[in-house]
């Protein structure tokens, strides 16, 4: 269940940060910072749910401690 939240808090955090970018777009802003640094973190966000997803599934299995 947490992760599920996890997800979703994730996906809206990446759908913000595509309206903040757009909105710097229309209204040519440049005062709030770039319009890559919103699109860059809804990039960080979305590999780190495919890395989520990836783990969570089984595809990508983390390395057993080595001691």
């Amino acid at each position: 269940m947490l992760i599920k939240i996890v997800l979703v808090a994730l996906v809206l955090y990446m759908i913000v940060n595509l309206f903040m970018a757009m909105r710097i777009m229309m209204k040519n802003d440049t005062s709030k910072g770039p319009m890559s640094k919103y699109i860059g973190r809804r990039v960080l966000t979305s590999a780190v749910i495919v890395i989520i997803i990836a783990i969570g599934t089984g595809l990508i299995t983390p390395n057993p401690r080595p001691y």
